[in-house]
């Protein structure tokens, strides 16, 4: 008889209890991460979860899969490694805007400049919340933090349109207490061979409960488009909705930069191509030398 493999329940992802402040929207983002593995039924044991620092840091801990919790900033080099050494394995990225677009910016251009297959989540609560408070690179100009007392001084950077900017082929925008919109955007970047971004709004009710109303939908549209995400009608039904097509790329840029918000799909591009199967192709052509051989060039 033929054995057939046992479902995943979403009690099976569970791991460690999290450990967050009330009401943080890394919950709300948990629970969409594992109900997006539970509903596409990915294997856990082929499935890896790897972050950097910061209160999304933690994400890999409470997700019933391979995980790994890298340094401050670091986490797409070591994503990188582990989608050059195992391409069977669906790899994750949570990521904050501190961890992503401070220290770990430089990393975040080459990994989408790479374009290697993976699904980076950047959970943006515009905070340093994890060291209580402090200015991180997308705080709103003028909010008092701990490091700026008097209010921040620069304009925050806009991360949907810095990774369209520096050529990402798949740019998205959801948020946490958006439950549907949130898986939708979720498997729509899953579905992308390459770097899919997903730009995630992220409340911090403890440090900086102004950074997004989750109480009113009359500040952002939900983009919508045949080959895009549809509007989350259970969470935001007076939102407005606009059509997209997320093969603009001029538009993808306008909707960016509005000083109204937008979620759903900005752009996507299928023709890029992915370093890390450009790698492996060129690794494969190369013959194979005997090991016991290996030494000889270094003998003559």
């Amino acid at each position: 008889m033929q054995s057939t493999k046992p479902k995943v329940s979403i009690k099976d992802l569970k791991a460690a209890s999290p450990r967050w402040c009330n009401n943080c929207g890394d919950y709300g983002a948990l629970v969409g991460i594992r109900r997006f593995l539970f509903e596409r039924q990915l294997d856990p044991a082929h499935t890896v979860n790897i972050s950097g620092i910061g209160c999304s840091g933690r994400m890999p801990h409470y997700i019933n899969t391979y995980g790994f919790h890298g340094i401050h900033g670091r986490a797409i080099p070591v994503a990188l490694g582990m989608a050059l050494a195992r391409p069977d394995l669906s790899v994750f990225i949570e990521s904050g805007d501190g961890d992503a677009l401070s220290i770990g910016a430089n990393h975040l251009v080459h990994g989408v400049n790479k374009n290697f297959n993976c699904v980076f989540i950047l959970l943006d609560n515009q905070i340093y919340g994890l060291t209580k408070n402090q200015t991180s690179p997308t705080t709103r100009q003028g909010h008092p933090t701990n490091t700026q007392p008097q209010g921040t001084w620069l304009e925050p950077i806009n991360p949907v349109q810095f990774v369209l900017g520096i050529g990402a082929s798949f740019v998205a925008s959801t948020a946490d207490w958006l439950p549907d919109h949130f898986v939708q955007t979720l498997a729509l970047a899953f579905e992308h061979q390459g770097f899919s971004f997903i730009h995630v709004a992220q409340r911090c009710p403890k440090f900086n409960p102004g950074a997004w109303d989750e109480d009113h939908d009359d500040w952002f549209d939900f983009l919508v488009h045949e080959k895009g995400i549809g509007a989350d009608v259970k969470k935001a039904p007076t939102a407005a909705t606009v059509s997209h097509d997320p093969s603009d790329l001029t538009e993808a840029f306008r909707f960016a930069q509005s000083p109204k918000k937008a979620f759903g799909l900005f752009y996507r591009d299928a023709s890029k191509p992915c370093y890390d199967q450009l790698l492996r192709g060129v690794r494969d052509k190369v013959p194979k030398r005997d090991p016991a051989k290996l030494l000889d060039a270094f003998l003559i």
